[in-house]
Order: structure tokens, then C-alpha cells, then sequence
């Protein structure tokens, strides 16, 4: 009987605490977890189950790990805010999948993506046929985003958090050597204190960071 009162006793607080970690983990759709989310939580998961399996157990030996995964996961999200670099490696970038209604077979091997997976997210978002796609982007969460040729174009950022997009450059048909010319006309001479710049009607969209 004192067991069960401890193992209910320790959920209690358990629920508490977890709700409390995710909470201050941030809001996000299980869908657009990361990878080192996901293992986040798994984690989580794994050392309450070890508390309420075993009920003689010390239960700050669960609750320490516990705050150190959430102390963890505040340092990657604070870098991963403060470096594209470092947010890129933690989570992973999108990968174009189609371009102009074409499949490209290359980047889904990469990504060990298959025809069934695309043909069925495409289906979920009423897509019915691929030559209507313009681009469609892998993100790093798994879903699947689509640019109908018919609507709205994506707009390749140039710069993100102070980091030149060369690969965004090159598909734009641009050079880095013209940005920063044009980036120069605009009396802007160091590009780490871009926020975001797109190019978008022939001209450069630049939202500059509030503190540097």
C-alpha cells in the first residue's frame, strides 16, 4: 500500500515538473519537433519511467536529470538563436525536393525520402498532380511544404542572422559580389548586423537587428 502511495505521489509531481520543462522549452507542434527535441523528451520520458517503476528508488536521482536535459536544451536553444551555423547542424536545414514540377531523385536518396511519402503529403495537402508544384521543401521536422505554380512564389533568404545564403545566391541567378554591392548602395558594409534580407520586385528586402 506505501508503494502505491509513492508511485502516485511521485506522478503527481512528475506531471508537474515535465509539464513545467515543456513549457519552458517553448511552443511547438509534436509535427516540428527536432531531432534534438525529440531526444529530449525521449529522454524525459525514459528517467520518469525509472522513478515510478521503481518506488525505493532516491527521487532526486530522477529529478536531477531532468533539469539538466532542460538546462541543456535552454544552452542549444540560446546558441541556436544567436548562430545560423549552430542552428543548422542541431536541426537540420529543408531540402528541395521538387523544382518546377520535377522530382529531384538525388536529394530524395539523400534524405531516404521515397515516392510514397511525397506522393501521400502531396495527396494531404489536395496537390493532385506533381507539374503543378513549383517548389516543394523537406523540412527538418519531416512535413512537407509546397509552392504551387499558381500561387505565391518562396522567397530565397540572401542573409539570415548575419550568414550569406550562397546556395539561396546561386539559385537566384546572383553572386556574392553583387549583394554586396547592393548592400553598399544602401550604406550597409557589415553583414552581420542583417537580421534577414530577401530579393523580392527587384529589390532588396533588409530588416536589420534590433540590438548588436
Amino acid at each position: 500500500m506505501q508503494d502505491i502511495l509513492i508511485i502516485m505521489l511521485r506522478t503527481i509531481i512528475l506531471y508537474w515538473v515535465i509539464l513545467g520543462i515543456l513549457r519552458i522549452m517553448g511552443k511547438r507542434e509534436v509535427g516540428e519537433l527536432s531531432i534534438f527535441d525529440l531526444v529530449v523528451f525521449l529522454l524525459i520520458a525514459e528517467v520518469a519511467a525509472f522513478a515510478l517503476d521503481d518506488p525505493h528508488s532516491n527521487f532526486i536521482h530522477a529529478l536531477v536529470p531532468m533539469v539538466m536535459l532542460l538546462i541543456i536544451q535552454i544552452g542549444v536553444s540560446y546558441f541556436s538563436l544567436k548562430s545560423k551555423k549552430f542552428r543548422d547542424v542541431m536541426e537540420g536545414q529543408p531540402s528541395i525536393i521538387m523544382k518546377e514540377g520535377i522530382i529531384i531523385e538525388k536529394e530524395m536518396r539523400k534524405q531516404r525520402y521515397n515516392l510514397d511519402d511525397l506522393l501521400q503529403q502531396l495527396r494531404e495537402q489536395q496537390i493532385g498532380s506533381i507539374r503543378s508544384v513549383s517548389y516543394a521543401f523537406l523540412e527538418p521536422s519531416g512535413n512537407l511544404s509546397v509552392f504551387k505554380k499558381d500561387e505565391q512564389q518562396y522567397v530565397f533568404p540572401l542573409i539570415i542572422d548575419g550568414d550569406i545564403q550562397q546556395d539561396h545566391l546561386e539559385r537566384i541567378g546572383k553572386s556574392e559580389k553583387w549583394l554586396w554591392e547592393e548592400l553598399e548602395k544602401q550604406s550597409i558594409t557589415n553583414v552581420e548586423k542583417i537580421f534577414y534580407c530577401s530579393y523580392e520586385e527587384e529589390a532588396l528586402y533588409i530588416q536589420l537587428k534590433t540590438s548588436f
